[in-house]
């Protein structure tokens, strides 16, 4: 069992930085922009034989009730609620702060344990800065550099008391356990990805708001659905690539990416009322292209008025638009009020076991020869393309390769013809499909 341990302190000391040094991971997004950090994110790792489940939090600060600042400010009470210590960072560079004080006060009234971290300590010149952080009343301060790697053997120290006890043995059938699924929620900014999260994992996991771009790292999250675990990620919202100009929103975008490359299925979140606008079709077509699942959630579909039309005209667009995942189940639902978020996860694992799907190579054969039946290949300069047989590569997605020759001249149409007839014979509807040809070698003729 995994030690968790909650980063905390005012805007820009570091935070992220060590979360990142700790997970051994870039997945918190790090920049000099105070405030760049507004969820929690979530990370498991092993710091030198210690288990650790990392969170990194949002700069402590006060704001006005409802505002963005004070919903942070939620996230990160919710962190420490949560965490079995905390670690409180301080800018060893500038000194102790108002600010600093403040966090001070809020984890003694939280009765968490707490180790004080003077980051940014690389130079002698921060010495006095580290000893004015005992000021504080939580002991002396470790002082550590997360950008270089300075300083965590004391940390690590420090930490090993809390671990104790905490190790669990691993199950005799280890190997056989089921891998959790990773699922991942993308889509424009500001149609509901956020609400859906929470409302999925039922609890403010995730902020929300009338704000577009409120989060910028992939937020994880962990539920369980039916017996199997699922690692959730919220991520930014994806706008035109001409339209991201700053460094932070493309910061965002990349860890975005990140979340859709990790995922074994991605929920795309269309705004109902809008629904399959070019950005849509363009994060759809991307998702297709890493050869992940994928299950669309019609979001705001209590707004809806006529759901039987809409749902008619959706599919038809996507089947029409994008044929690379023809047949893609479509969830509506409104994750403000969850209505229909119920059909969401049993539509993902359906999805999810299509993905997984493998065909026997006498099953794939017996298709190959039947459709080669009905639509044989075209000819090439007078000679007739010959397909000799078929076998699934992979699953993961669905990876077929052909074999025979001059397979090269294959035209789209026909490959299209057969990625489809594939789909409809094997229950495939909505997965990627990848089909490799491989040509072989006529032995007369002379090389």
């Amino acid at each position: 069992m995994p030690l968790t341990v909650a980063i905390v302190g005012r805007p820009n000391v570091g935070k992220s930085t060590l979360f990142n040094r700790l997970s051994g991971t870039r997945r918190a997004i790090v920049d000099d922009t105070p405030g760049v950090t507004r969820d929690r994110s979530i990370a498991e790792s092993d710091f030198a034989g210690i288990p650790l489940r990392l969170i990194d939090t949002a700069g402590f600060d006060k704001g006005s009730p409802g505002s963005l600042t004070a919903r942070m400010l939620a996230q990160t009470e919710a962190a420490i609620s949560d965490s079995d210590v905390c670690l409180f960072v301080v800018d060893a560079r500038s000194g102790i702060n108002a600010g600093d004080e403040l966090v001070a006060g809020a984890l003694r009234k939280s009765g968490k344990p707490v180790l004080l971290i003077a980051n940014k300590a690389e130079s002698a010149a921060t010495e006095a800065n580290v000893l004015e952080a005992s000021s504080l009343g939580l002991g002396d301060a470790i002082a550590i550099s997360a950008e270089h790697g300075i300083g965590l053997g004391d940390l690590h120290d420090a930490l090993a008391p809390f671990a104790e006890g905490l190790a669990e043995p691993e199950p005799e059938n280890a190997e056989d356990a089921v891998r959790p699924l990773r699922l991942a929620i993308v889509g424009r900014p500001n149609v509901g990805k956020s609400t859906l999260l929470n409302r999925l994992v039922g609890s403010e996991r995730s902020l929300t708001g009338p704000e577009a771009g409120i989060t910028r790292d992939a937020v994880l999250a962990e539920l369980q659905f039916d017996g199997r675990e699922i690692l959730l990620h919220d991520t930014a919202g994806l706008r035109k690539k001409s339209h991201v100009v700053e460094k932070l929103e493309k910061l965002s975008t990349a860890s975005t990416l990140n979340a859709i490359r990790f995922a074994d299925c991605v929920i795309l979140v269309l705004d109902a009322l809008h629904a399959l606008e070019k950005q849509d079709l363009t994060i759809a077509d991307l998702v297709a292209q890493e050869g992940r699942s994928l299950v669309l959630a019609a979001n705001k579909w209590d707004l809806v008025e006529n759901r039987s039309a809409a749902m008619a005209e959706l599919r038809e667009k996507i089947d029409r638009l994008l044929p690379q995942i023809a047949g893609a189940p479509i969830v509506g639902l409104a994750a403000l009020t969850g209505e229909g978020v119920d059909r969401l996860l049993p539509a993902v694992f359906k999805a999810d076991r299509i993905w997984n799907e493998r065909v026997p190579t006498a099953l794939l054969n017996r298709f190959l020869e039947s459709a080669l039946t009905r639509h044989p290949p075209p000819a090439v300069r007078g000679r007739r393309i010959r397909i000799r047989y078929m076998l699934q590569a992979k699953a993961r997605p669905p990876t077929f390769v052909l074999f025979g020759n001059q397979l090269s001249a294959l035209p789209e149409s026909y490959l299209r013809y057969l990625v489809n007839s594939l789909r409809s014979t094997f229950g495939m509807a909505g997965t990627p499909i990848r089909l490799n040809l491989r040509s072989t070698k006529n032995p007369y003729v002379k090389p």
